[in-house]
């Protein structure tokens, strides 16, 4: 049986990469190449997440140490679920893999075809509602907007997938893994 945060997370991510691939594949969207331009981009994009999530938690301080119990909580959570690194890991890629197929490869490209460039801040702007905080921690949601922006104009800029998925992956498998030794 699988612990109820963890198969939440599952079938909300599962979703989200089914409808998110579904589309591409019917609307005949690229998903994009894989050499090691991509990879640079990949890195490039984690360094600046990194960046900005350190510059978020010392200009708003009190906002991220909200969002930070929040993520605490998710931890102790799965934690008690048994939930291990093997599997925090798969979620770290699962995640990273159907966000940016759903967000980027299917809602930004069609967004920016029916609204041109305004469809990239629309799109940051619905990842950053679908990642909600309470007020006390209304940063957070600003934060995720601003990478939402960053994993757009990656894709825009390769014409790729990779180097956001990249990124998100290795940015989620930083954050799960803070989660799951904290105590």
């Amino acid at each position: 049986m699988v612990p109820p945060p963890l198969g939440f997370l599952l079938a909300l991510q599962g979703g989200l990469l089914l409808l998110g691939a579904s589309g591409m594949l019917l609307l005949g969207l690229p998903f994009g190449q894989a050499g090691p331009k991509e990879l640079f981009y990949a890195l490039g994009l984690f360094l600046a997440l990194a960046a900005l999530e350190e510059a978020f938690r010392h200009l708003f301080p009190a906002s991220f140490q909200e969002a930070e119990s929040l993520h605490r909580a998710l931890g102790e959570a799965l934690r008690r679920a048994g939930v291990g690194p093997a599997i925090l890991l798969l979620l770290a890629l699962l995640s990273g893999v159907a966000e940016e197929v759903f967000f980027r490869g299917l809602l930004q490209s069609l967004l920016m075809a029916w609204l041109g460039p305004s469809g990239l801040f629309l799109q940051a702007l619905v990842f950053a509602l679908l990642h909600p905080a309470p007020r006390r921690a209304l940063a957070y949601p600003v934060y995720t907007g601003l990478a939402g922006l960053l994993f757009g104009l990656t894709y825009l800029l390769t014409g790729s997938l990779l180097p956001s998925i990249l990124a998100h992956f290795l940015h989620n498998a930083r954050g799960f893994y803070e989660i799951s030794t904290r105590s």
